[in-house]
């Protein structure tokens, strides 16, 4: 029976199937591993399942590793030097597809909760600051019949487009890097970010992390952005140069900001912190029971098939 190391405990469901195929070791720490202990549980298992966070950067490999396959827990493996791994003998696989519905559902989430106020009204009212309704309380950002720019249309950015487009009679324009045939709405694709930034009223990230998007939005991407504009990012933390966001916030470039990622996570910007137009949520985008046993179970079927010889399901590349 193969052995398979878990680096932070799983839906149970996820564990008895697990359990009744392998050898299974599951660390009951929910922080993130470093690399001493990752490279420990490389050398001394078949697989070990991952996740975000899990220290496995270029030197936590070494030449060569008793494991054969890094099974990540998430569809975002930019903590996985993908390069160093394979070098190392290890596949890399991830878990596509389980996420997307539930993420897209939490960048509706911030989109309604940021321009509408929701956060700063209820924070109001736990406060006993309430004083009643009255016609100029609380006026936030209107949004149906807005514009909305997705940059990044793959399946998350695709089911965004398709909840604010047929919800909120949104047209849709988006930044992608490869040509994009069927956005699945009415879309209009433009050349650069900067042109989604300056075309929409509600920006919504959802590009994977990694070398190639790390600061994608910056101070250029906020200057061209309406000064009525907000920004929902539900990628990768580091996708957005925060020092940047919060600059472009202060000096009024834009109007708010929803965010459920951070480029230094789990420490948030204090600038962040004490603003009441941008929405701040614990990275929350796959947060049910029921997407992260899904995710387990994608993670699952990969280890399955590497231990039965098949093609792994979800192989991710350098």
């Amino acid at each position: 029976m193969k052995k398979v190391y878990v680096t932070r405990p799983l839906p149970a469901a996820v564990l008895e199937a697990l359990r009744a195929r392998f050898d299974l070791t599951v660390r009951e720490e929910t922080s993130p591993m470093g690399a001493e202990a990752l490279r420990a549980a490389m050398d001394g298992h078949d697989a070990v399942l991952p996740t975000l966070r899990d220290d496995l950067g270029a030197a936590t490999f070494g030449a060569s590793h008793r494991a054969e396959l890094l099974a990540n827990f998430g569809v975002g493996y930019n903590h996985i030097d993908v390069a160093a791994a394979e070098a190392a003998g290890l596949k890399v696989t991830n878990t596509p597809g389980a996420v997307t519905d539930a993420t897209a559902d939490i960048a509706v989430s911030l989109i309604l909760m940021t321009c509408r106020r929701l956060g700063e009204g209820e924070r109001l009212l736990r406060a006993g600051k309430w004083d009643g309704w009255h016609p100029t309380q609380l006026l936030g950002f209107h949004v149906t019949g807005k514009t909305l720019g997705v940059v990044g249309m793959g399946r998350i950015g695709k089911a965004i487009a398709a909840r604010c487009h047929h919800g909120f009679g949104m047209d849709v324009v988006f930044y992608n890097r490869s040509p994009v045939a069927d956005a699945g709405v009415p879309a209009r694709q433009l050349a650069s970010v900067a042109e989604v930034a300056a075309a929409a009223d509600v920006v919504v990230l959802s590009v994977p992390g990694g070398a190639g998007t790390h600061h994608l939005i910056g101070a250029e991407v906020f200057g061209a952005m309406k000064r009525t504009g907000f920004l929902v990012n539900i990628s990768r933390g580091d996708v957005v140069d925060e020092a940047a966001l919060v600059a472009a916030l202060e000096a009024g470039e834009i109007a708010g900001a929803g965010l459920d990622v951070y480029e230094r996570e789990p420490v948030v910007s204090p600038g962040l912190l004490a603003m009441e137009n941008v929405t701040l949520l614990p990275h929350l985008g796959t947060a049910t029971l029921e997407v992260r046993t899904a995710m387990g179970m994608v993670a699952a079927e990969n280890l399955f098939a590497w231990d039965e010889g098949r093609p792994l399901p979800n192989l991710v590349t350098s």
